[in-house]
């Protein structure tokens, strides 16, 4: 259901190539890894980017789900985060890869971060979808990343605008600015 307002950025065939590579950088960063790897999805954003991941994906691994907001039903970021799902295995110990869609201003990934650093996981690495750098506010660094942007509102293959477009296959720019409020 791609309309006038979108514009094609990676196709299905595309993104599942870079999945592809991204599992086989992961699976070698782990290689040699002496502690279990919990693979945490950042919901909801992040499930289909994840599902695939992990299927191309070899080093044993723990799942678990999160689910934060800072847009919510809204088009704009709010000031807090909202942390509505923990997870429910221990990390302590344990490596942590956080999967995210996008990484964009960096203030949610920032305060997951924090909150799991609390935990005393032996090391924590991001892995997102999109690493977008144009709005960035805090500095962090994102360890795997399928695609990089500046800017731009991107939806489909898990990425949402008020929850519209999410079961889209391939990546998408909206290119209306009343329908492109995130950057």
């Amino acid at each position: 259901m791609p309309s006038d307002s979108m514009h094609c950025l990676f196709d299905s065939r595309t993104i599942a190539a870079r999945v592809s590579e991204l599992g086989a950088a992961i699976d070698h960063a782990y290689s040699r890894a002496q502690a279990p790897l919990v693979a945490v999805c950042v919901l909801k954003g992040a499930f289909v980017f994840f599902a695939d991941l992990i299927r191309q994906m070899q080093t044993p691994l723990e799942l678990d789900f999160v689910r934060l907001a800072s847009y919510g039903q809204q088009t704009t970021r709010q000031e807090k985060v909202h942390f509505s799902k923990d997870i429910e295995v221990s990390v302590q110990g344990k490596h942590v890869l956080i999967v995210e869609d996008i990484v964009d201003t960096g203030h949610t990934l920032a305060y997951l971060k924090q909150v799991f650093q609390a935990r005393r996981p032996s090391s924590i690495a991001v892995c997102s979808l999109i690493h977008k750098t144009g709005r960035r506010e805090i500095d962090l660094p994102v360890d795997f990343y399928g695609f990089a942007l500046d800017k731009g509102f991107v939806v489909g293959y898990g990425l949402d605008c008020a929850e519209a477009y999410r079961q889209l296959d391939a990546i998408y720019e909206l290119t209306e600015p009343a329908s492109a409020p995130r950057g």
